[in-house]
């Protein structure tokens, strides 16, 4: 009888409360963790389909499905033998006070940052990467941004709380460098001419080599410390209809999966995984999509020279 609350071989979706089991505590600061998981369920910056506010809490419950003991296929080691990994829930803040989220959700990234962790955001729509970036930027300096996703989020036409316009004003305050940043399987329009950031759109992605992408992203990042955004949307509806703002012609699970599989060893300080919209999914195709590239970040975090053996 002594083991029936201790036990951690669980039945698939029982207790399926935090990330890939991992163990929950409130407040991450004073902890020895690596890594602190963070839920953010924000979908007021929407301008297509709403429901990410939903996303954190399906993700977690997909990634029972990762929660094996062992290594994940394909790599060589177990994730969680090298990183102390942790979930802190999800942000509180005011609902419908954009200001009051922004602010809280910079705070808390930063007390993370300063206690010498680092972050896996579980968005929410894709606005809450910038208030992220502002907290690692002070802490990191101007960083190189990898981001997947359908679209720039490049816009200037939106307002200061809108999941498309991120990353016009994120340059314009010095927290990436355009130059050193890539956005990976773009299949939307956007100003050729002012928009300053490195395009691998979805036609070029789908054409070439994972091998070839890979070392693109590498070329383009340099020594920068790297800051990796997934918006949910890079994938084709086919592998991720469960979002706001689906596009049709993006990158299948198969390769997305094996180029974040190469971005193993690069200076990688922060993470995120957004866009995922349970209302519009299907059989969780998106939330399990959502919650195995998070978890391939992980690895692909704990594959850094520092941490690495």
């Amino acid at each position: 009888m002594n083991d029936l609350f201790t036990k951690t071989d669980y039945s698939l979706y029982s207790n399926a409360m935090t990330f890939v089991r991992r163990p929950y505590v409130r407040n991450p600061i004073g902890t020895d963790a690596d890594v602190v998981v963070l839920g953010v369920p924000l979908d007021m910056a929407t301008s297509g389909r709403p429901g990410a506010r939903l996303g954190p809490d399906a993700i977690r419950r997909a990634s029972v499905n990762l929660a094996w003991e062992g290594k994940k296929f394909p790599w060589t080691f177990n994730v969680f033998d090298k990183l102390k990994v942790i979930d802190s829930g999800d942000l509180v803040f005011d609902c419908g006070d954009a200001e009051d989220f922004t602010y809280r959700l910079e705070a808390a990234t930063s007390d993370i940052l300063k206690n010498g962790k680092t972050m896996l955001a579980l968005g929410g729509d894709h606005f809450i990467t910038l208030p992220i970036l502002r907290a690692y930027a002070k802490h990191h300096g101007e960083m190189a941004l990898i981001h997947f996703d359908a679209h720039t989020d490049t816009y200037a036409n939106g307002s200061s709380y809108d999941h498309g316009t991120m990353f016009y004003h994120a340059p314009k305050e010095g927290l990436i460098s355009p130059k050193h940043s890539v956005q990976v399987g773009i299949r939307t329009e956007y100003d050729y001419d002012d928009h300053g950031f490195n395009v691998i759109n979805a036609m070029q992605a789908n054409d070439q080599s994972v091998e070839e992408i890979v070392a693109q992203i590498k070329t383009i990042t340099g020594d920068k410390p790297v800051y990796i955004t997934f918006d949910i949307d890079c994938l084709d509806p086919a592998f991720a209809p469960g979002t706001g703002t689906p596009v049709c012609g993006g990158l299948n699970s198969d390769k997305v999966l094996k180029i974040i599989r190469g971005l193993a060893g690069m200076n990688v300080v922060g993470m995120d995984v957004v866009e995922v919209s349970p209302p519009y999914d299907q059989s969780d195709l998106t939330a399990l999509a959502g919650a195995t590239i998070a978890l391939e970040l992980l690895y692909v975090f704990a594959s850094k020279p520092t941490i690495a053996d």
